[in-house]
Formats: structure tokens, sequence, C-alpha cells
């Protein structure tokens, strides 16, 4: 079927046996009322249908019934809740959902029971029998049973809600679809996708009651969580190119790369999480808006055919890109880990000086290609650059700062000199080196409104009121400098 890939396959969980003709004495149910038993019509009313998120299935139903108990925790939330690390992609699996709802309030009994195959039938009468129960006392329950009775069919998570003794249906809401509210599906169908059956002789059975006791209070968050990480990386895994690819989770990006596994985690660690740690604490206070893959691939060739492969595009750089269209940080990381430091900056001015104009977003990035730490910070260091920056200087053709500060995105990009970036990230290090640039950044941001260019900003900053004096000092600041 076609909804079989949102649904998901369950890790074997063993929870201690109940004796199942216990349970249908307690609820006056003998052994030998086998299939003859009787049940009267029940059902939970208003129960509001969620659509499950790719591998949530039981978080979804779980959110259904939290939901029609007044309470907006969504099936995110009901993943937060679990441990689950998000790092592995995937959506919970019997046991972490029965931590997550046992975390919110729910008391689900056992979760998992054992039957015995050579009485299943007397069995399985049982465990339906106390279902049946729970929903007469108004307690639904999540079972986990084969989606379908395909060869090889998944293991998928429903919410079970009613039984209609005229018709021998249960009634349960189906997250897998859109319009899955109150299905019907008969009640010896049910019984016989049911079971679990690990082992030839003992069968596994998974209901857990969503009976509430006293439920936990929630609130969205403004930033990822575990849920969001764990959706991205379960899509994301399914575009990987080949099995060369590794990934790891280094919010708020995730870092993918054909290198090695520990060279991937190098890069991340070393490279990713450092930046995004100290430009953080110098000038961010937002994490870009969406989730981030960073592509680092090993060396021309594949960042070439890969590119296309995976983009549809063809870079007009040998280094690396930022795209917001598609979310990505693409890097020929054979190149050096400058380019990515670079990158880094973009996405975090997109989501904190969103009219931030091209000379200053590009000159502070690249300020930081060639960095290192200095007393806790995020050190900008001279780079290649330079060289061209002195030729123009020397030639008398830079720009004034008035014109550097004026240009349209349009201009920097497409009318440069041959000086945009590096007279802006010369701006940038002059500022940093007289201990303006932090300072400059929070007014620039702030004030941007009524300054757009920064230029007048600048001057503030600057304490100069003759810029064409100021340039002069700053080309002869700038040729003295050594790369």
């Amino acid at each position: 079927m076609k909804n079989r890939a949102i649904s998901r396959r369950l890790t074997p969980v063993w929870f201690p046996a109940l004796a199942v003709l216990a349970i249908g004495a307690l609820i006056g149910i003998s052994p030998a009322a086998g299939r003859a038993a009787e049940y009267e019509s029940v059902e939970i009313k208003d129960v509001p249908h969620v659509v499950q998120k790719p591998d949530f299935c039981g978080e979804a139903c779980a959110a259904m019934y939290l939901s029609k108990l007044g309470r907006d925790l969504d099936q995110d939330f009901v993943f937060d809740q679990s441990g689950l690390d998000p790092k592995l992609g995937r959506g919970c699996y019997t046991k972490e959902l029965h931590q997550a709802l046992r975390n919110i309030g729910f008391r689900t009994g056992a979760g998992g029971y054992t039957v015995n195959s050579k009485r299943a039938e007397r069995e399985m009468e049982a465990q339906f029998a106390a279902l049946h129960g729970d929903l007469l006392a108004g307690v639904p329950s999540i079972i986990c049973m084969h989606y379908d009775d395909q060869p090889n069919t998944t293991e998928h998570f429903r919410l079970i809600l009613g039984y209609d003794a005229q018709t021998d249906e249960v009634l349960y809401h189906e997250p897998a679809l859109a319009e899955g509210g109150y299905q019907r599906m008969k009640r010896e169908q049910l019984i016989k996708l049911w079971p679990l059956k690990y082992k030839p002789t003992r069968w596994t059975v998974i209901r857990l009651r969503l009976e509430p006791g006293r439920l936990i209070e929630g609130e969205s968050s403004e930033t990822f969580t575990g849920a969001d990480y764990a959706t991205h990386l379960h899509e994301l895994k399914k575009r990987l190119p080949s099995k060369d690819f590794h990934i790891v989770l280094q919010p708020p990006f995730v870092v993918v790369g054909d290198q090695s596994a520990a060279m991937v985690r190098k890069h991340a660690r070393r490279t990713v999480k450092w930046t995004v740690d100290h430009i953080k604490q110098q000038y961010f206070a937002k994490d870009p808006h969406e989730i981030i893959d960073i592509w680092l691939f090993k060396n021309k060739e594949s960042y070439e055919k890969h590119n296309w492969q995976l983009f549809r595009h063809r870079p007009t750089t040998p280094y690396g890109y930022y795209s917001s269209t598609n979310k990505v940080l693409v890097m020929n990381i054979a190149t050096g880990g400058g380019t990515l430091v670079h990158e880094i900056v973009h996405p975090f001015m997109e989501a904190n000086f969103e009219d931030c104009p091209s000379w200053f977003n590009e000159g502070l990035a690249s300020l930081y290609e060639q960095s290192s730490e200095k007393q806790g910070r995020i050190w900008g260091l001279t780079n290649w650059r330079l060289r061209g920056l002195q030729q123009a200087i020397a030639a008398a053709r830079v720009p004034s700062f008035r014109t550097l500060c004026g240009t349209s995105t349009e201009e920097f990009y497409g009318e440069d000199p041959g000086t945009n970036y590096s007279q802006a990230r010369y701006l940038c290090y002059y500022l940093q080196e007289q201990g303006l640039l932090e300072k400059y950044f929070h007014q620039f941001r702030r004030d941007a409104k009524d300054d757009p260019t920064g230029y007048v900003t600048l001057k503030e900053i600057l304490g100069e009121r003759d810029m064409v004096a100021f340039q002069k000092r700053w080309e002869k600041y700038v040729t003295k400098l050594r790369f």
C-alpha cells in the first residue's frame, strides 16, 4: 500500500507477561467463551484526528487523545518526552513511546503482553476483552499491529476508540491517512494483525492504555527540538547519494560528508561547533530559521558530481556556497575550512539581521575565512584577499566608503570593481583591531531602519566627520599589513 512508507518497523521489546486468563476472569469472561463472547457498542467521541509526521505514528496517536483532553501538546512534544536520541533519525518504538506516555502522565498498564501461540484464540480474546473493558470506562488504547495482512508488512501504531456490536467492527484513528478519523476494521482482522510473532510459540501483544493521571504541562519551543531533528534526519537519510556518506547532528546544523565518519565528526566539532559557539557569543541571539544541512564533499570531483545530483546546480565557485533556497551549505572541504566558516555566518545573519546589506554581510563573513581564537573570541586574521586590495590601493581604484556602503546587492556582486569583498573585509578587520566591530554590528542592526546602508553608523562608531581623510589613513594602515 502507498502508505506503508510512513509506517515503521518495530524493534522487539519484551515486557513481563500477564496472565491473560486472569484478565478474562476479572472482566467476567470464561476461558471457554472464545469467539462466542459478546461485546456492547462503545465509542469515545470527538477525538480530533492528527496526520502523523513520517515515522511518528505513535506520537500522533498520543497527540490525538491529548487534544481530546484539552492539552495542546503535539506529536513533537510526545517524542521529546521519550528520551530517544534524535541522532537516530526515527520516531518512537514501543519502549520509547511507553516511556513518553508515562512521562506525560498516562497510566499505560504493562504495555506489552505475551500470548502462547497454542492458546492464541482464547488468549487473544482475553486481550480484546481487556481493551473493550477500558473503552467502556472511557479509556482508549494505542496498539501496535501489522499495517495490513500482506507479507512482510511493517508494524504500525493505531488509536483504538470504539467498537460497533452491530457490525463487529473496531473503531480507530489511522494516523497515516489524511482522512483517517474513525476508521473501521473487523474485530477478527484486528485480532489477526495485532500479535507480533517474533517467536514461533510466544507472541507479543502491545497495548498502551491512555488513562490520564496527572498530566504534565507543556509549551512550544522557540528553538528546534529533538523531534524536529529526528524528523529532519529521517528524511535526509533517504537522500544520501551512497553509503559513503555519514551524518553528524551538530545543532543548529546537520553535517553530511563522504569522508570517513571520524573526519565528518571532526569537521562538525572543530569547525562547525567552534564557529557557531563564537559567533553566537559575539553577534547572534537567534539560530537560523530552518534546519540547514552542511554538505562536505571530499574533493573537486565529488563536489561537482553531487552538486548536480542533489541540487541540479553547477557551482560557480570551487570552494563552496550557501543556498537559502535549498537550505544547505555546500563545500569542497578539500580546499580547507575557511569557506565553511565564512558561509556559516550567512544563515545566522539572515535570522538576526534580515536587512543587512551585502557589503557588511560579506565583509563579516569574509573576515572569519582566516581566523583563530583570541581571549575566548573568534578573531579574524589577514588572508589572501589582502594582496589584491593593496594593489588596488596603490592604483588608486578603491571606491569611497560611502560608495561601498551604498551598493545594492546587485551592485555588490554584479558590478564589483574587484575590491568589494576585500574592502568590506578589511574595514571589518580595522574595526575589530580597534575594538569597535561588535559595537558597530549591534548598533547598525538596531538603527538599520534609519540607516539602512550603515554609513552613518560607521561614521559615528569611528568618531569621524571627514571620511575622506579617514580612508587615506585606513589605506595607509592596510598597506602595512602582511599575510
